[in-house]
């Protein structure tokens, strides 16, 4: 078996000074001037040989549309490039202050008051959600920014607008030039009534008074130690927290120790693109899917996390640095939240025969962050485990998207008269492997049934197929469940003490991916959410498999191109892009407010270790009710007496 340390260039994260030094570059260099807005700001990955601190920057004029991509050094405080970027191939992201500017020219806008008249309103009373516009049957749109606009009444300052939307009524609003491209107006649809006021006492009822409280302790502190501001050690884990402005989480050099040895498994693991893709045909809606990841910046949206509320514990929180777009930095207080939990049983067994009666609980480290993007909002969760497995976990809950004319077979009646399109929730995870240091070979498992036969005269039989996938392109794979298909990353230079190649295996949930039909605008654009799997040669230039530029892109840009060249993934670094979807179709019990759903992935050794990692974990504490196994057989742990 070969051995492997975690190599460590600079890690740490991105610092406020760094963003002002940044900025300040930029100044000299006649990049940042008072139209200017800084769309995003993140470090980009140091190399294994290298500690060079560099920033990535998207610069966008307020005034004109010429979007640039900068890159900067901060070690030597130069410039190292300028692309000026074509608006017609993709825009930069939303800026929050866009998202204001909607109403703000609406307020004004002739057209839009003479629509709300009609329906018995005035602009004050109506909230409207600005909406990343996709790209779909409107040359003329190339090469601007565009937002579209769907309204909603609000009764009062508290009230929860989503419960009262507008029908029939879209805006197309130009960011650049300041005003409305379109207004479509399908006719006056009744507005509901019935009011989304999830914490007013006369819809929520009597709070219960049957919880008893549960108190979370570690009278010793957590197991867990936190270095340099974010590198981890614990138990046998170790890791660099990052956090990126649209990524959000990143978690890198994740390795564990091994006899002595400390073993690298992923380089770099994140959630690289999320879309929303809505299945209302109306053309009121038809255009519905938003990028929440490449268009609005998860992680710039991420929430300051409280203790006791969204994190229970001994909680060791960080405090990311984003940039708004003024270029100045802000920090996300308590935006990531890291602690241990128990997590049951990790092993158990009672013999009979040895006298021997056994149990181990399992815990986890828990690294997570959660993010509002409009009605919705995301808990991002990664678990490592003692026995070396990785999970990670999405957890959707807010307020579902409404609407007032909703057509049943592509909507759900969730109040009188108020519905609720079917649509998914697409995440796109990013792994690049680097098992003992080392190459990857990717393969298929599938479990196969055997006929009945000479060798399987009773039909008891089954197996299982291995398939190489050997190019980007065999690596295109959907999932299928009937036959429990996984897949499995092996380092083919390095073996475990049998000889057989070290691996981990990749265990998808298996749930539908993309829906929405091929050709469609949004299939072309989130062409990664098409399959389960995709495999590429690591690229660096390859960060997000939906492109650079995802706003506005018409669908040029992405995974799908990157695998046309059909490199050989045979041994070579790779990174791995795995596809999971939640399908939503909604549910009276989504509304007012949606209990937390999920949906996820497993990464579980397969042969990396040698024999079980985990006898060394040490037997329950005594005052917590459990024993030895030489107390066991004088009526404790469950025994016979």
């Amino acid at each position: 078996m070969s051995e492997s340390t975690t190599v460590r260039t600079d890690f740490t994260l991105l610092r406020a000074e760094e963003v002002a030094a940044a900025k300040q570059i930029l100044v000299e260099n006649s990049l940042f001037t008072d139209t200017t807005r800084m769309a995003y700001l993140g470090l980009e990955d140091p190399s294994e040989t290298s500690d060079k601190r560099q920033v990535r920057v998207m610069l966008m004029d307020r005034v004109r549309n010429e979007p640039k991509d900068v890159l900067i050094d901060l070690n030597t405080g130069s410039i190292l490039s300028v692309i000026e970027l074509d608006p017609a191939a993709g825009q930069l992201p939303v800026l929050l202050e866009e998202f204001e500017m909607v109403e703000e020219i609406l307020a004004s806008d002739e057209q839009w008051a003479a629509a709300l008249e009609k329906r018995g309103l005035t602009p004050s009373q109506v909230r409207v959600a600005p909406l990343s516009a996709g790209v779909f049957e409107y040359p003329e749109e190339s090469g601007r920014r565009m937002l579209r606009g769907l309204a909603f009444r609000q009764d009062f300052a508290e009230d929860i607008a989503w419960a009262h939307p507008i029908d029939g009524l879209v805006v197309y609003i130009d960011t650049i030039a300041r005003k409305v491209d379109q207004l479509l107006d399908f006719g006056i649809v009744p507005v509901p009534e019935t009011h989304g006021n999830f914490t007013d006492p006369e819809l929520a009822g009597p709070v219960r008074t049957t919880q008893k409280p549960i108190e979370i302790t570690q009278l010793q502190g957590p197991s867990f130690t936190v270095s340099e501001g974010n590198h981890v050690e614990w138990e046998k884990w170790s890791l660099d927290i990052g956090f990126d402005m649209r990524e959000g989480l990143v978690l890198y050099n994740i390795g564990f120790d091994d006899a002595g040895r400390r073993r690298r498994i992923l380089d770099r693991a994140s959630i690289a693109e999320m879309v929303v893709p809505y299945g209302d045909p109306s053309p009121v809606r038809s255009w519905q899917n938003y990028f929440d990841t490449g268009e609005y910046l998860i992680g710039r949206c991420a929430n300051s996390l409280e203790l006791g509320c969204d994190c229970l514990g001994e909680i060791h929180y960080i405090s990311p640095v984003v940039v708004d777009g003024d270029g100045n930095a802000q920090t996300i207080a308590n935006g990531i939240c890291m602690h241990e939990e128990d997590a049951s049983i990790l092993a158990k067994h009672s013999d009979d025969w040895a006298g021997v009666k056994y149990t181990r609980r399992n815990r986890r480290l828990v690294i997570s962050f959660f993010t509002t993007v409009g009605n919705y909002d995301y808990g991002f969760y990664w678990y490592l485990y003692l026995d070396g497995t990785i999970e990670f976990e999405a957890k959707a809950t807010g307020i579902v998207f409404t609407s007032a004319m909703g057509d049943e077979r592509y909507s759900s009646e969730m109040a009188p008269g108020l519905t609720a399109p079917f649509h998914q929730h697409i995440f796109g995870a990013r792994l690049d492997f680097a098992l003992d240091g080392g190459g990857s070979q990717v393969i298929e498992e599938e479990a196969v049934r055997l006929p009945i036969s000479e060798a399987n005269p009773r039909g008891n039989a089954f197996t299982r197929s291995h398939t190489v996938l050997a190019t980007e392109q065999q690596a295109v794979r959907d999932n299928n469940m009937a036959a429990g298909r996984t897949w499995i990353v092996t380092n083919p230079e390095s073996k475990n003490y049998l000889g057989k190649n070290v691996g981990y295996k990749l265990l998808p949930q298996g749930l539908p991916t993309l829906l929405a039909a091929e050709g469609s605008s949004v299939h072309r654009r989130a062409e990664f959410a098409s399959k389960a799997l995709w495999v590429t040669q690591r690229d660096a230039a390859h960060r997000y498999p939906t492109g650079d530029f995802v706003n506005q892109n018409p669908g040029v840009d992405g995974i799908g191109s990157w695998v046309q060249e059909d490199k050989n993934i045979d041994g070579e670094k790779i990174s791995l892009w795995h596809t999971f979807a939640l399908t939503h179709f909604p549910r009276t019990e989504d509304w007012p407010i949606m209990p937390v759903d999920t949906v996820g992935f497993t990464i579980r050794p397969e042969g990396f270790f040698d024999r079980s990692p985990i006898m060394d974990v040490p037997e329950p504490a005594k005052q917590h009710g459990c024993c030895s196994t030489e107390e066991a057989g004088h009526g404790c742990c469950g025994s016979d007496s």
